[in-house]
């Protein structure tokens, strides 16, 4: 009578059903953690999966490496014929080498995929460029190595056209073109911006902010050290300081001729213009974007801009519409933006107005504004490579 009752029409009762329900749950459970196991096995093959050689031919790569990947070199002389890094990032192993001896066909190329730091500033770089380039197309055509992106010093009229034909969308080689200045081109799907940095060929270091860097009071309200051009912007400036008496507020050095090479005095005398001046002057040169706004953002001096266009075919691009300086805008730079420097005798009467305690709320901000646009521009840079280099799971 007992199985009578518990048979519900045709549905026999089964007294082991919980075991095999259970079972079966188990069953269940091993089989995603396999799953779970191999995708995991897989997302760490992948994580390793991109080997990227980067070729060092122009002081840029010392931003890109030291500055923005927080990489090391050794041998640390910067003097050595051969130097060389390494690190994992996202899926990606970066190698890194630089330095006079590496040149094309007299080292190992270790990974399919390389990026070549490029000067395209004038002439006489863009022949040696173009070497690079046809090495690095000869590895291509022989299979030695399958993708090359090219980080490229631009020159500061943004004339870049000689490097359009290596390109791949131009029938080339090159997947992607990181360039500095407002290059019209930079369209975010094989030609992106990219900051021009620190004056790395005058060994800027990385700087490291200290609690004196930014808690103590500087001694200067501003700064300008540079080459004074004849009829240029930097003359008005120099002038409209010393009409109001302001040259004796900010620590100015003018020269009449550009100097490529610091001296150690001359060096060491602009890092501490920038540590002990609470603002830096940064007039247009032959491009607004100058190495002298990064340097004064690793010392915590807030950069006064002159935000006008030089001449040039540098401009506004498909993607960004706030040239000069686009990359920078976009990504918030807490400058302080000026069309005319006679705007900067109101600026440093606020300026003097400022408590100490504003001033380090201020420095902590562009400190850490500057750490994570670095940051920022290190994902960007990996996540491009492997968005462009790794194979699509897409059939």
């Amino acid at each position: 009578g007992f199985l009578e009752n518990v048979a519900v029409g045709n549905e026999e009762w089964n007294p082991w059903e919980g075991d095999e329900k259970s079972e079966l749950v188990a069953s269940r459970q091993r089989y995603e953690a396999n799953l779970k196991m191999i995708k995991n096995a897989r997302s760490h093959l992948e994580q390793t999966s991109l080997k990227v050689q980067i070729w060092g031919k122009a002081a840029i790569g010392l931003y890109l490496w030291q500055h923005i990947f927080g990489g090391h070199l050794q041998p640390a002389d910067v003097t050595a014929q051969w130097r060389e890094g390494s690190q994992k990032a996202g899926k990606t192993y970066f190698s890194f080498i630089t330095g006079p001896s590496v040149v094309p066909g007299y080292f190992s190329v270790e990974a399919e995929n390389v990026v070549l730091v490029l000067n395209g500033r004038e002439k006489a770089k863009i022949t040696y460029a173009a070497q690079w380039l046809h090495y690095a197309q000869t590895l291509i055509q022989t299979h030695k190595i399958q993708h090359v992106a090219v980080v490229l010093l631009g020159s500061e009229q943004c004339n870049n056209q000689w490097i359009q034909p290596y390109l791949k969308r131009h029938g080339g080689f090159v997947n992607l073109l990181f360039v500095t200045y407002d290059y019209a081109l930079v369209n975010e799907e094989d030609i992106f911006q990219w900051p021009l940095g620190v004056a790395t060929y005058r060994n800027f270091p990385v700087v490291e902010p200290s609690w004196s860097m930014l808690h103590d009071p500087r001694s200067h309200l501003c700064n300008f050290l540079g080459t004074v051009y004849k009829n240029s912007s930097r003359e008005t400036l120099i002038e409209i300081l010393k009409q109001d008496g302001l040259d004796k507020l900010c620590w100015i050095a003018a020269r009449e001729q550009w100097q490529p090479q610091e001296t150690n005095e001359s060096f060491k005398n602009y890092q501490d213009a920038l540590l002990q001046s609470d603002l830096t002057l940064c007039p247009v040169g032959i491009n607004t974007e100058c190495y002298r706004i990064y340097e004064a953002c690793s010392y915590g001096s807030l950069p006064v801009i002159e935000d006008v266009m030089t001449p040039g075919d540098c401009g506004n691009s498909s993607m960004y519409h706030s040239a000069p300086l686009q990359l920078l805008k976009t990504m918030g730079a807490p400058f302080i933006f000026i069309k005319n420097w006679k705007e900067l005798p109101a600026v440093l009467e606020k300026e003097k107005k400022m408590s100490l305690q504003e001033k380090i709320q201020r420095r902590k901000k562009l400190i850490e504004w500057y750490r994570n646009f670095k940051a920022w521009m290190r994902q960007k840079f990996i996540n491009t490579l492997e968005n462009s280099f790794l194979p699509s799971d897409k059939g």
